[in-house]
């Protein structure tokens, strides 16, 4: 059963200093990632959307008519990954996840009227409620790319909970147990795929 949705904020700062161009990275729910001008405000210009059961449409083209979809590109670079909150995932969609991730905040973008997005600003990760699936995401991401800050995923956790105000009676479920426990397999996975990237000595 399910505990108490607290309120929160529609999105939280988690970290800052990220990936090359220094980003801040921040959790949220399916409100956050769906107001243009609170992320405008927060200059964030990349999403990373972890939920199969949400979708954002940020294209700005309007077709008219029911037979075709609006397609093309919006204001915010915009990332997504199929995860359940909950049983059914494969674990290796939490390591694809991770790399999504890594390479939205790495990515320059060509100089070409199709890419219309500068690079750097900051990201977003969300899910429905910024709760299980982002935070299992983020917790994953901060320890591996800043092991000097968080020695271990439950060191991150820790963080994340205090600063996405995730309270002590619905850790049982923020992230869901079997998310984390996919963070932790994907922690395992990129040390060996790092490992193995490393020049011969």
């Amino acid at each position: 059963m399910d505990g108490p949705i607290y309120a929160r904020p529609a999105i939280s700062l988690i970290a800052e200093g990220l990936g090359p161009f220094g980003a801040a990275l921040f959790i949220g729910g399916s409100a956050g990632a769906s107001d243009i001008a609170l992320l405008r405000r927060h200059q964030i210009t990349t999403v990373v959307n972890c939920a199969v059961n949400l979708d954002i449409n940020y294209v700005q083209t309007d077709l008219g008519t029911a037979d075709l979809l609006a397609s093309g590109f919006g204001d915010i670079r915009y990332y997504k990954v199929g995860l359940i909150d909950g049983e059914g995932s494969p674990d290796t969609m939490m390591l694809g996840a991770y790399y999504i991730l890594d390479g939205a905040l790495r990515q320059t973008m060509p100089k070409r009227k199709t890419y219309p997005f500068p690079d750097g600003g900051n990201v977003l990760v969300n899910c429905r409620s910024g709760r299980s699936r982002s935070v299992s995401l983020v917790a994953l991401f901060l320890h591996k790319q800043q092991p000097h800050l968080y020695p271990s995923l439950d060191d991150a956790l820790a963080v994340i909970r205090e600063r996405r105000e995730l309270r002590p009676d619905e850790w049982f479920e923020t992230p869901k147990p079997m998310l984390y426990a996919a963070a932790q397999r994907a922690s395992e996975w990129i040390d060996m795929i790092e490992e193995r990237r490393q020049p011969n000595s």
